[in-house]
């Protein structure tokens, strides 16, 4: 049997077969390669909108996104050039070193020049294409600096968002965030490296975003700057991609093989998972062009490799290191690491989004819900009146006592209470009045509590002032002129009554301007706690969001509220004030009243009918003194029964009389006869609350004296000395001085501790937490129709909630539009 052979035409055959295999599994693969790059690209695209959406609207989802992060020299702006392929100069503008941008890298093999467009601010549209590289770099320029003007900050978080759409750039989309500094520059706020630090760690946080953080190759990784705030951000690098920049820099250094793995490997500062990129750029600063300069890149990642492999003894680790060296390979890597990240989330971001599209369809209806209830008046006053009164029960709360909203953020302290009311200190008190608590941050009725305290430190630290001569002299010449056994005991009060008008009067005001200060902060308050409890709650009876004109009659009538209960305060404080301080109240001769069945009464009558008496009064400056010749010699003892008085109404013994017109007033007082008076006023001014509780004789006493000193001058003057106490200790100036101050605090403390302080409690407190919600009513609701609903249309009002309606619309559309290509997409996975 012959063996079978084949044939040429055989052979033929099968060669043919052969290459139609081939070719078949060629298109094949040629045809799946297509496809997932097609895949990729309308994912990629898909996220792109998102993002673009998330920034226009403010929405926060959890895109892949890659925030580049380094000091402000490690490179990050040559290697964002080299990963668009062109350059623009950004270095000479300091792109993006105050905002964050947004780059999002298009690969389009029809865009043979690169084309690139801004996003509106407040938009999600995209403006027109921009050619000139040096355009690009003005308009980054000018809208940071025109942001960083209106927000009067030094830096910003709301990102610039640029679309570079090319045909050497991958598919690819990196937040370039400020670079780290140390200093300020010059012109700049001291804390502009703190609040750049503190935006970075804010973009870096979420855990959906990858890190990419360079670092010069001249810095070791023990002295690393910013590497602990890296690890601060992601602890175990999981998340973070580390790049050694300016890796040529470095090269020179390396002889040895077992030094340039070593340093590749970083090991010991890393980790064992951790293994960075080496990348190395041209140094060219001239304007070339967009080849040429993509040519450089390839170049210097090829001279990269040959001196590690021919300029290093032995080489180094290619199998180990080599897929890490080179900016070709980084971007290769961001790419597919993005496109790996964007599979993996793709499912996660489509039930995102339509939770979001409900969410949104939710709030839409709402809204037409309340453009169309602008007619309906009825459910108008109901949910206006739900309202309203939620506010006023709030306001009631704080009073009573409430831990939130949190008093830390809201709370005021005294100094922040002075300074924002306007009042400043307290009027005619020089001392630094400091209330227990003065440095928390309170409010409503703790923040009430401790103003009254205040208040009450303010008045006691005030003491009568000094009065003049002149006023002393006329006081007492009208009372003597008149007759009537009035005198030193009347003086002294009326000068206290004018001291209390004159000195107590600003500090009511004052008192009664912060309580209403303090209540009228508690709107604010209750607005916002009657947000969170809606909010947490889920209620939306009470939704008045949008009514513009209804917030502020709301706000007008509280305000209304608060101002006339401080006017009707002041009117009742300074009419207690009138009371206290007016001729006919006892207040100042609560201590006669007391005394009146006591030994001293008879002396206090006889000295003021004395010194009714006495019509020729000398009241000059210069001191008198009257002599007595005969007894000059004599010591100024006074009678053995000086000391005992006479029960009113009965007549005294005529030798006892006789004794006592014939005392001698010697010169200067003895020793042995201190000034009580001064005595017990320095006791008394020295415990402000014992007032009250205490009967003093030392008055009658003084009085006494100088009823002796009168007689000892015949009835012929009552004398005033030149203010000297030391020698003049007790002369009527001094004893009406120490009166004055005496009947002075008493008023104080009976204004004080009697009237003022529960009338400011039931004048402010009990209407707010009574009366509060029916005055609101009536100003807001007790209204005819027309004039209700002024509220609601008026100018602006319904413009508002119809743009509200539009971003709404808006919004819903591209949320819409990117659902269903997310949708496309998760079908093709």
């Amino acid at each position: 049997m012959a063996t079978p052979t084949k044939t040429p035409a055989d052979k033929s055959h099968s060669s043919k077969r052969h290459r139609d295999h081939q070719s078949a599994t060629d298109t094949s693969s040629s045809s799946f390669s297509n496809r997932l790059a097609n895949e990729f690209e309308k994912r990629f695209e898909a996220y792109n909108r998102l993002q673009a959406a998330a920034v226009a609207f403010g929405e926060k989802l959890p895109i892949p996104e890659i925030v580049a992060i380094g000091g402000q020299s490690d490179g990050k702006s040559s290697l964002l050039e080299a990963l668009l392929g062109f350059r623009f100069n950004v270095r000479e503008v300091e792109m993006g070193t105050r905002r964050p941008l947004i780059l999002q890298m298009i690969h389009d093999s029809t865009a043979l020049e690169p084309r690139c467009r801004f996003q509106d601010d407040d938009s999600e549209e995209y403006g027109s294409p921009i050619v000139l590289a040096s355009t690009i770099a003005d308009t980054i320029k000018s809208r940071t600096e025109a942001l960083l003007k209106k927000t009067k900050a030094a830096v910003s978080s709301k990102p610039i968002v640029m679309r570079a759409e090319y045909a050497h750039c991958p598919n690819l989309t990196i937040i370039d965030t400020p670079g780290f500094v140390l200093k300020a520059k010059k012109g700049e706020p001291e804390r502009t490296p703190e609040e750049i630090l503190s935006m970075v760690k804010t973009l870096a946080s979420p855990p959906h975003r990858i890190l990419l953080f360079l670092q010069q190759s001249s810095v070791e990784w023990c002295s690393s700057l910013w590497l602990d705030t890296i690890r601060e951000i992601d602890p175990t690098f999981k998340r973070t991609i580390i790049v050694v920049s300016k890796f040529d820099n470095r090269l020179k250094e390396f002889t040895d093989r077992w030094e340039v793995d070593r340093y590749l490997s970083a090991s010991g500062y890393l980790g064992e998972n951790c293994r960075p990129y080496f990348v190395a750029l041209p140094k060219e600063k001239s304007m070339i062009s967009n080849e040429e300069f993509r040519r450089q890149i390839s170049h210097v990642d090829a001279e990269v490799l040959h001196h590690l492999r021919d300029g290093v003894k032995g080489g180094f680790d290619e199998e180990k290191f080599k897929s890490h060296i080179g900016f070709g390979c980084l971007r290769d890597y961001l790419e597919l690491e993005l496109q790996k990240r964007y599979k993996e989330a793709a499912p996660a971001t489509l039930a995102l989004l339509e939770q979001r599209c409900g969410e949104v369809t939710d709030e839409l209806a709402r809204m037409d819900s309340k453009i169309q209830a602008t007619s309906d008046v009825a459910h108008l006053r109901r949910s206006a009146m739900l309202h309203a009164a939620a506010i006023c029960n709030h306001v009631g709360d704080l009073i009573e006592g409430a831990a939130d909203p949190c008093p830390e953020q809201w709370g005021k302290t005294t100094e922040e209470e002075k300074s924002e009311s306007g009042i400043g200190s307290w009027p005619g008190v020089t001392a630094d009045i400091k209330p227990p608590n003065a440095t928390l941050r309170l409010y409503g009725g703790a923040a009430f509590e401790r103003v009254m305290h205040e208040f009450r430190c303010a008045t006691y630290s005030i003491e009568c002032p000094s009065v003049s001569r002149e006023k002393v002299a006329n006081i007492l010449l009208a009372h003597a002129g008149r007759g009537g056994g009035r005198g030193i005991t009347e003086a002294a009060a009326e000068i206290a009554r004018a001291a209390a008008r004159s000195w107590l009067a600003p500090l009511l005001d004052s008192a009664c301007d912060r309580l209403a200060f303090v209540l009228g902060n508690l709107f604010d308050l209750a607005a916002l706690r009657n947000q969170q409890r809606n909010s947490d709650n889920g209620s939306k009876l009470t939704d008045m969001d949008g009514y513009v004109g209804y917030h502020a009659a709301l706000r007008r009538t509280y305000n209304c509220f608060i101002k006339d209960l401080a006017k009707q305060c002041k009117q009742l404080v300074r009419h207690h004030l009138d009371s206290v301080t007016s001729p006919y109240s006892l207040v100042c001769y609560e201590n006669d009243l007391l005394g009146s069945f006591g030994p001293s009464t008879n002396s206090t009558y006889r000295y003021n009918h004395a010194l009714a008496g006495s019509f020729g009064l000398e009241l000059s400056e210069r001191a008198v003194v009257v002599h007595n010749d005969s007894m000059k010699d004599q010591e100024n003892i006074p009678p053995e029964n000086n000391a005992q008085e006479t029960t009113p109404g009965k007549v005294a013994d005529g030798r006892e009389a006789r004794r006592e017109s014939l005392m001698t007033v010697p010169e200067t007082p003895s020793p042995d006869q201190p000034t009580d008076v001064n005595f017990a006023i320095k006791k008394e001014l020295g415990h402000c609350h014992e007032i009250a509780g205490r009967k003093r004789h030392s008055r009658t006493i003084g009085t006494n004296r100088n009823v002796d000193q009168t007689r000892g001058n015949n009835g012929c003057g009552f004398l005033l000395g030149n203010g000297d106490n030391g020698s003049r200790s007790g002369s009527a100036y001094s004893e009406i001085c120490s009166l004055a101050a005496q009947h002075f605090a008493r008023i104080r403390e009976v204004l004080v501790e009697r009237s003022v302080t529960s009338t400011l409690n039931s004048g402010f407190l009990t209407p707010c937490q009574e009366r509060l919600v029916v005055a609101v009513g009536l100003d807001l609701f007790a209204v005819n129709d027309e004039k209700f609903m002024d509220m609601f249309v008026a100018p602006g009002a319904i413009d508002i909630l119809q743009e509200e309606k539009q971003s709404l619309q808006k919004r819903q559309k591209i949320l819409h539009s990117c659902l269903n290509e997310f949708k496309s997409v998760a079908r093709a996975l």
